[in-house]
């Protein structure tokens, strides 16, 4: 019998409806958060809460961040019997409780669509068709989540084997990174890219495929506007024609080409040092890093020397094991308080970082500045305020952890115990002094060294060291800007040359 002339136009309009809402989900499917839209548009069509269940009766998205137990219930047990049932759609419920429409997503593991409440002919139809075009969203979603909590997991273990590199654990290192790829070079140079924190991952691809992918790079667990990349030094070219003035040349490629790629980046680069130097090498491409912000090319290679063991002869390495040996000696009461080595570790980080260190130790920051204070009662002095006790401290902690340490100290005749005054006295000593200051003698007076003592007096602390200088504190940062500059090294930007300037002027009887 041939259908009556209503009922070819209801199904004309079944159709037509139809199509506008296959429309409305793909348009919906192309958006961020598709998911959770297409969830409230089925919402508003169906006339009834719409979830995704999973096969355990876990809401796994809802069209808000928050699901309503009284709403999330029915549809979470439903979801549990189709389940048990493998049925791949069903209508649940009815009687007192509201009927649950639902239907199986193609997803693995099993995904449910429920739409709770509405009493529609319609909806199963409305259901299957928008669960094609879910469960794809779903998936997509899913393996994004995916991608970034590997993201993350690699980031957080490149981050590790940095940190175990500047802790001195360079076997450890070299496993973990022979899992990850690349393998951790015998030989590196370290860059300390500046760069806008939004870009940071696109920066670090960017250098990535320059490299060739044999550079190691890490985002600063510190400064979230750094970027961090242990490069073999056979990556880089030939010596560039460019240079930058009194600095040690640089190579023309992976830091020239990373300035021209990004135009808001500043490199600062090492020198060439052994895999076992690279907390050395870090400091060298901070200080790099302080002449590259003022620098034209906005690149710049380390150019000075911060070898300090040549302080130091057998009654050095003595003295700085008996100034750190409270800390040494050290039993905690507690199985959980820091041992020796976790107390050296967080003064080596707060010299380096002051109050970031939290970060780059991943503790409180009230627990760094407990710790700090247990530090300042076992050393008996002011470590977490005095400039001369943290550059004492600073200068032990590179003499007790130098190779020849060990060796050094088993040479040392008896007698009388070293100072600090004793270490600095010898005629090596001197020598390594003047070297350290010369750049400040020959600079000009608003850059020179008068500003820098004045500063060191100060305990490096720019608004004393301004009102002692009787100018501005801005008028004080720019001159240590540019003392920054014909220093070639870094005084504002942790870590800092402080240390070394002050036993140099110590050295030599001007502070």
């Amino acid at each position: 019998m041939p259908a009556s002339p209503s009922d070819v136009r209801a199904d004309r309009a079944d159709r037509a409806d139809r199509a506008d809402n296959v429309l409305a989900l793909a348009r919906l499917a192309s958006r961020r958060g598709a998911v959770r839209d297409m969830l409230g548009w089925l919402a508003r069509r169906a006339g009834g809460p719409a979830v995704l269940v999973g096969d355990t009766g876990r809401v796994l998205a809802g069209p808000g961040g928050e699901h309503d137990p009284a709403v999330a219930r029915p549809a979470a047990d439903a979801a549990v019997e189709l389940h048990r049932r493998g049925a791949p759609s069903a209508v649940l419920g009815g009687g007192e409780r509201p009927p649950v429409h639902l239907i199986a997503l193609d997803t693995d593991p099993s995904t449910y669509l429920a739409v709770i409440g509405p009493d529609d002919p319609h909806c199963g139809m409305l259901l299957a068709d928008a669960a094609r075009t879910l469960a794809l969203c779903w998936r997509l979603e899913q393996a994004e989540r995916a991608r970034r909590r590997i993201e993350s997991a690699e980031e957080h273990s490149r981050e590790a084997v940095l940190h175990l590199l500047m802790v001195g654990s360079v076997p450890a290192a070299q496993r973990i990174a022979g899992a990850l790829r690349p393998a951790l070079p015998a030989v590196v140079q370290m860059y300390v890219i500046e760069c806008p924190h939004p870009r940071r991952r696109e920066i670090a691809r960017r250098i990535d495929r320059e490299a060739g992918g044999a550079a190691w790079i890490v985002p600063c667990p510190v400064r979230p506007n750094h970027l961090l990349a242990l490069v073999p030094p056979e990556t880089t070219g030939p010596a560039a024609e460019v240079s930058d003035g009194p600095h040690s040349p640089l190579p023309a490629s992976l830091d020239l080409l990373i300035v021209r790629l990004v135009p808001e980046c500043r490199v600062g680069v090492s020198a060439a040092v052994a895999l076992r130097d690279t907390p050395t090498a870090y400091e060298q491409a901070i200080h790099a890093l302080a002449v590259a912000r003022n620098a034209p090319e906005r690149r710049a290679g380390f150019g000075g020397d911060v070898d300090v063991t040549v302080l130091a002869g057998p009654e050095g390495y003595l003295w700085a094991s008996e100034l750190l040996a409270p800390c040494l000696r050290y039993a905690p009461a507690r199985r959980a308080d820091p041992g020796p080595q976790e107390l050296l570790g967080t003064l080596g980080s707060w010299l380096s970082f002051g109050g970031a260190a939290s970060r780059h130790l991943k503790i409180h920051r009230n627990t760094l500045a407990a710790r700090l204070r247990h530090l300042d009662e076992l050393l008996g002095v002011e470590v977490s305020r005095s400039l001369a006790a943290q550059s004492a401290a600073w200068l032990a902690l590179r003499l007790h952890t130098a190779p020849q340490a060990a060796a050094a100290r088993a040479q040392a005749p008896p007698g009388p115990t070293a100072t600090l005054d004793t270490v600095l006295g010898t005629p090596a000593a001197g020598t390594w002094a003047r070297a350290q200051l010369r750049p400040l003698e020959q600079a000009r007076p608003t850059a020179g060294l008068e500003t820098v003592r004045t500063w060191l007096r100060a305990d490096a602390r720019l608004p004393a060291a301004a009102a002692a200088l009787g100018i501005s504190l801005p008028g004080a940062r720019k001159r240590l800007t540019r003392a920054e500059d014909v220093l070639g090294r870094s005084l504002l930007t942790a870590p800092s040359a402080k240390y070394e300037l002050w036993l140099a002027m110590r050295a030599l009887g001007s502070l």
